[in-house]
């Protein structure tokens, strides 16, 4: 008894460090709309579902497209071996108050999310999420910080933006093509 109470104690130990240690917020406070200029390689991470086991595979690229600076997701979604993902995403600092998400978006067709983290999503598989459609016209969606939902019933209902640690569009779900250029990330 001795030694599970122990082994318990020492987990909790260690995971409360590391959420002390932990600061998800490191980033810079460059505005949100340069964020595909002057080296977003530096401040944007592609992630598949790789990171646990999935066999999605995909590719992130950063170009000048009719003159705007734009991140290009292209990739193959797949929910073989209980994957299903694959995204680009970047930490936040300093978001002001604000209602919701801007995006400006050309894809396939295919739907979209925006995933955000803040403060309250410790654990990797939380996030909030909202879906958007795409089409192969470039258009702005506005998307309420109220449309979005939480991965779990442990988060808040409620989105408090200065609370948002990082931001990730997202092609998840169901097995496709993905191909989504985004040349604007905002809040209004």
């Amino acid at each position: 008894m001795v030694d599970s109470l122990s082994d318990r104690l020492r987990f909790w130990l260690v995971f409360l460090l590391t959420l002390a240690l932990y600061n998800p917020a490191q980033g810079d406070d460059m505005e949100i709309n340069d964020w595909f200029k002057d080296k977003p390689k530096n401040r944007w991470r592609f992630v598949t579902d790789q990171v646990m086991g999935g066999v999605s595979s995909g590719n992130l690229q950063f170009e000048i497209l009719q003159g705007q600076n734009v991140a290009r997701m292209t990739g193959n979604v797949s929910t073989k071996n209980n994957g299903g993902f694959i995204q680009f995403r970047r930490k936040l600092t300093a978001v002001e108050e604000s209602n919701g998400v801007e995006i400006r978006v050309r894809g396939n067709g295919e739907k979209y999310f925006i995933h955000l983290r803040t403060s309250g999503t410790v654990l990797p598989w939380q996030y909030y999420q909202a879906s958007f459609d795409s089409t192969d016209e470039w258009r702005t969606i506005r998307i309420p910080f109220n449309k979005f939902s939480g991965s779990s019933d442990w988060l808040n209902e409620a989105i408090y933006p200065p609370s948002i640690r990082s931001l990730g569009v997202v092609a998840y779900g169901r097995d496709h093509q993905a191909d989504i250029s985004v040349s604007m990330v905002g809040f209004f």
